[in-house]
């Protein structure tokens, strides 16, 4: 499973700065961060870190596809559509409507594809993963890796031996 979220974080001064990270979609200033998670939601397989927020959730997939399997399926949202690994929810288009099977086959994909909206707001839960990101950019990715790691260990799917 596979979806992208965004994190508002401060203006930036110059104007290259603030076109690359607005994100027209929130109208702020954003980070985008993308989890993979298994199916189960047990474990969070990988996460892309301090993306801007003008860049789409498919380029951003499509960077780090490359560093994963060729042969694995993946589960997405209306944001993938058009991406081959990825199983997506049928779109409706201007001319015609989706069918009765499409939906009830859309409405089924979207029960698997909870599970990684419940893990990216179990990531908010932490504020600082879910205000506006006050701290310098550069401690940006550490602190949001921290911040997974943190769930990982809730959720499970880290044991600390002592």
């Amino acid at each position: 499973m596979v979806d992208s979220c965004e994190q508002p974080r401060e203006r930036p001064t110059s104007y290259q700065e603030q076109k690359k990270y607005y994100s027209g979609k929130n109208k702020k200033h954003t980070f985008k961060n993308q989890l993979i998670v298994m199916p189960t939601g047990q474990e969070i397989v990988d996460v892309v870190v301090e993306k801007p927020g003008a860049t789409s959730d498919i380029k951003i997939w499509r960077e780090r596809r490359t560093e994963l399997s060729d042969n694995q399926k993946f589960q997405g949202d209306k944001a993938y559509v058009g991406e081959p690994a990825i199983d997506t929810p049928h779109k409706k288009t201007r001319s015609k409507n989706i069918t009765v099977e499409q939906k009830q086959e859309t409405q089924k994909k979207a029960r698997r594809r909870v599970v990684v909206e419940d893990l990216i707001r179990l990531v908010k839960t932490f504020r600082i993963a879910a205000e506006r990101f006050r701290l310098k950019t550069a401690n940006y990715e550490p602190v949001i890796l921290a911040v997974c790691g943190l769930i990982r260990w809730r959720i499970g799917a880290i044991v600390l031996n002592s």
